[in-house]
């Protein structure tokens, strides 16, 4: 009962109060971490990068059990509200909603839209920032805001920050690169793992609230993402909003063919990203209007 508690309490705490205004987040820590192992360690190997995964695992494994034993010793009241206050930093679903819905309101989209995605942004038309807002939207609720409380669920503090930990190394090493391809294949196989469960689950969830009547139609066009999970969520919410997402793309000035996901319009508008954000309120307006 007390990590049903502490999930909830988490995800309410994110959502009042986002970010809090840490000098040293502890994301910006296990970031440093892998930049200081990266500068004295670093070798075009995967035994290397095999290396950087079990150290931080180790580390990060050790520290957050240590927290969790001593809460633990606290009254039942104390330990859910420190525990649900720690968790809530890694939890990032404000911080999400606020980034893609700064998309829709500043004067530069591009710009916007380029802290975001990876993808090039100089030539992209309205209807192809749109749409990679939706895709960051539909990935990052399942990499930001469903896998961490999932493990919170399960594991209490330690499943959510080693999730982080992990989920943090994968996005700085776990790079198909010249530099990154030996190197961080481990946190990249990792990061698969642990994602492989909240990413499906997540499309899941936006089917169920979309009201969608084949709960599990996302995984068709899902599996044809270049990641093993990513396609999931992010079909799912094309479903949802009845779009087409995806298709190719450029990147580092080279295009790139990708899978389309969803089945829906190809024309994508700043409504879609609005739904896409207040999708579960929208639907609720919809059925209202159709009684």
């Amino acid at each position: 009962m007390s990590n049903i508690l502490i999930t909830i309490f988490a995800y309410l705490i994110d959502k009042l109060f986002g970010e809090f205004p840490f000098k040293l987040h502890p994301i910006a820590l296990i970031g440093e971490w892998i930049e200081f192992f990266e500068e004295n360690f670093y070798k075009d190997s995967v035994a290397r990068g095999v290396l950087l995964v079990l150290c931080m695992l180790c580390i990060v494994g050790g520290l957050s059990i240590a927290v969790e034993l001593y809460l633990r010793i606290l009254p039942a009241f104390i330990y859910i509200l420190l525990s649900s206050i720690i968790a809530s930093i890694f939890i990032a679903h404000k911080m999400l909603y606020d980034s893609v819905n700064a998309v829709l309101v500043t004067e530069d989209k591009k710009e916007a839209i380029s802290l975001l995605v990876s993808r090039d942004t100089q030539h992209m038309s309205e209807n192809d920032i749109h749409k990679a807002a939706i895709e960051t939207y539909a990935e990052n609720l399942s990499d930001g805001v469903i896998a961490p409380m999932f493990y919170l669920l399960l594991f209490n503090l330690p499943g959510i920050i080693i999730y982080k930990a992990i989920n943090t190394m994968d996005s700085m090493v776990g790079y198909k690169n010249e530099k990154y391809m030996n190197y961080g294949k481990a946190a990249a196989i990792l990061d698969d793992i642990a994602n492989y469960i909240p990413s499906r689950l997540t499309a899941v969830i936006i089917m169920l609230v979309s009201r969608q009547k084949n709960l599990f139609a996302f995984y068709e066009d899902g599996k044809k993402h270049d990641s093993p999970n990513a396609g999931h969520p992010i079909t799912a919410m094309a479903l949802a909003l009845d779009v087409k997402l995806g298709g190719d793309t450029y990147y580092f000035g080279e295009l790139k063919e990708k899978a389309h996901f969803g089945v829906g319009r190809e024309t994508i508008t700043s409504e879609d990203v609005k739904n896409a954000l207040n999708f579960t309120q929208i639907r609720k307006q919809d059925k209202n209007e159709n009684i």
